[in-house]
């Protein structure tokens, strides 16, 4: 779909505070139940750019300033925002990298109600068509409660939102009356997060620990695979890559003791079996993860990853067939056929060099996540030869990949440079046009690209994308995804030929579980036919 001020909205979502669900209200301890780091919400300066925000530290007090406080501030990843009632597990949902990861149910299904606001402003009428309003008890509007007081009348209770007596009865665990402990409810880890045959699981660290597990494997930094994950993990060891690992400890504070990282395309032996980390094409540090067990069965689950002809030539795939895949099925859907990353990276920067003949004066700025789209900015800065300004907590993100053609590249002074990345929430046209006025006459006009899937629509071809301009501001939406398309996802299976595959992604409705099996079911018999034929 094309780049819109709806899609603005949803974009401002995930980039003003990277956790991984959505908080069912502000915690001033130090972190919340799922192990992200505590937030509080305070006003900032209108046309900021900014939702207020401090991050807590270590010990629960305000940094503004912290390198923590930073990076949360410009992240990603409300991966699991979706639409509809909470508990329906249909509708569209945006992942860490702000793709759209599509659950059954169409856009018909998803319409929004209008509120009765004389029910919302706690105002009712006495009887139908009487006229007459009568002012509703607000305490109970507001989940306050009264208690009884003897006969001498009644007294207001301590103020207790409905919020917090939920919460309170979801952590009691046959407790009650009977004075049973309160304890947190435990959560069940999925099996499609357990790795058959052996005590290991990926990406499972909000489930605390799991019975039976004795190697924990994250696949790479996104919230909706790391979380769970602060420096009070002491479950087991954590595997992952070189990169992932220093994230973790970076950004996480998790105890370097459980951190064990792993150098891709080497065989380890953990737990007597042979695990092997192979480049995922997602993020950097983003990894499959290749299990060859005793008995010679072999696993191999995707994580994240966008599929490329380029992992056809990985020999441990080539060479061994395997018996389970887990399949990251983000867009397990037809329509979804969006172009290479090649070509959409050559689209931006033709756009790019034909803007300039035109406005030479023109600051080009790239919405990113805070882990992701690095190539975006990169090709630019090569084909443009010029560096790329970066704040100080990304600029510190990108020094721990030790990419030496990044680092090189990347400038701390705005004004050195006229490629700029951005939080993707501030690619709005108010924000842009207060942050061309900084430079004042340096700068005259703002080209901007907004690098995601979430833009993608079947029918629109690269060359047919058009602009979204007001005023001296000038924003792309292009189809660039670090997923893997239909057609990807289908060439992956169909030279893989694995003997079972497991979704992973929009898994919670039987009917799309049902339609992603028939899809697998069909690639399958297609490559078999072709073979025979």
């Amino acid at each position: 779909m094309g780049a819109s001020d709806d899609s603005d909205d949803l974009d401002s979502l995930f980039d003003d505070y990277h956790c991984d669900c959505v908080p069912e209200s502000p915690r001033l301890y130090r972190e919340d139940e799922d192990g992200f780091p505590s937030f509080r919400l305070i006003e900032t300066e209108v046309g900021s750019g900014q939702v207020g925000g401090i991050i807590l530290d270590e010990d629960g007090e305000g940094d503004g300033e912290s390198f923590a406080s930073s990076f949360y501030g410009s992240g990603t990843d409300w991966s699991r925002l979706q639409s509809g009632e909470e508990g329906d597990k249909s509708g569209i949902i945006l992942d860490e990298d702000g793709d759209d990861r599509v659950r059954s149910g169409t856009a018909s299904e998803k319409k929004l109600k209008q509120c009765n606001l004389l029910q919302m402003w706690g105002l009712k009428r006495e009887e139908v068509g009487a006229g007459k309003l009568k002012q509703g008890n607000l305490l109970q509007m507001w989940g306050l409660k009264r208690k009884e007081v003897g006969d001498r009348g009644r007294e207001v209770a301590p103020l207790e939102p409905e919020l917090v007596r939920r919460k309170k009865r979801s952590k009691t665990l046959n407790g009650g009356s009977n004075g049973g402990a309160a304890v947190a409810q435990p959560r069940v880890c999925p099996f499609y997060k357990k790795i058959p045959g052996t005590l290991f699981t990926v990406d499972a660290f909000r489930y605390g620990s799991v019975e039976g597990c004795s190697a924990y494997f994250l696949t790479h930094f996104h919230a909706d695979h790391y979380g769970g994950l602060s420096k009070r993990w002491s479950h087991g060891p954590i595997y992952c890559t070189p990169i992932t690992a220093r994230l973790v400890r970076m950004c996480l504070y998790v105890n370097p003791v459980f951190i064990r990282p792993l150098e891709l395309n080497d065989e380890h032996i953990i737990g007597g079996v042979r695990v092997t980390l192979l480049e995922a094409n997602h993020c950097p540090g983003a990894a499959l993860i290749h299990f060859r067990l005793s008995n010679g069965q072999c696993h191999l689950h995707t994580g994240d990853f966008r599929a490329s002809k380029l992992m056809q030539t990985y020999p441990l795939l080539a060479n061994q067939r395997v018996d389970v895949l887990y399949l990251d099925t983000t867009y397990c859907n037809p329509r979804y056929k969006f172009p290479s990353k090649e070509d959409v990276l050559d689209f931006v920067v033709r756009v790019s060099n034909d803007f300039l003949k035109k406005q030479p004066k023109t600051l080009i700025v790239v919405g990113a996540y805070s882990i992701g789209k690095e190539c975006v900015y990169l090709a630019l800065s090569k084909a443009l030869g010029v560096k790329v300004h970066a704040n100080a907590s990304r600029r510190r993100i990108l020094q721990s990949f030790n990419w030496p053609d990044l680092s090189e590249r990347i400038s701390s002074n705005p004004k050195d440079t006229y490629l700029h990345v951005l939080p993707i929430s501030s690619l709005r046209f108010e924000i842009l046009h207060t942050y061309l006025k900084s430079y004042g006459d340096q700068c005259t006009n703002v080209l901007a690209f907004r690098p995601t899937g979430w833009t993608y629509s079947e029918r629109t071809q690269l060359s047919l994308i058009k602009p979204i301009s007001k005023g001296k501001v000038t924003i792309y939406g292009v189809p660039y995804s670090e997923h893997s398309s239909f057609t990807e996802l289908r060439e992956f299976v169909q030279f893989l030929r694995p003997n079972k595959i497991i979704p992973t992604v929009n898994v919670w409705n039987a009917s799309t579980r049902d339609k992603m099996q028939s899809y697998f079911r069909q690639w399958l018999k297609d490559k078999s036919m072709s073979q025979n034929s």
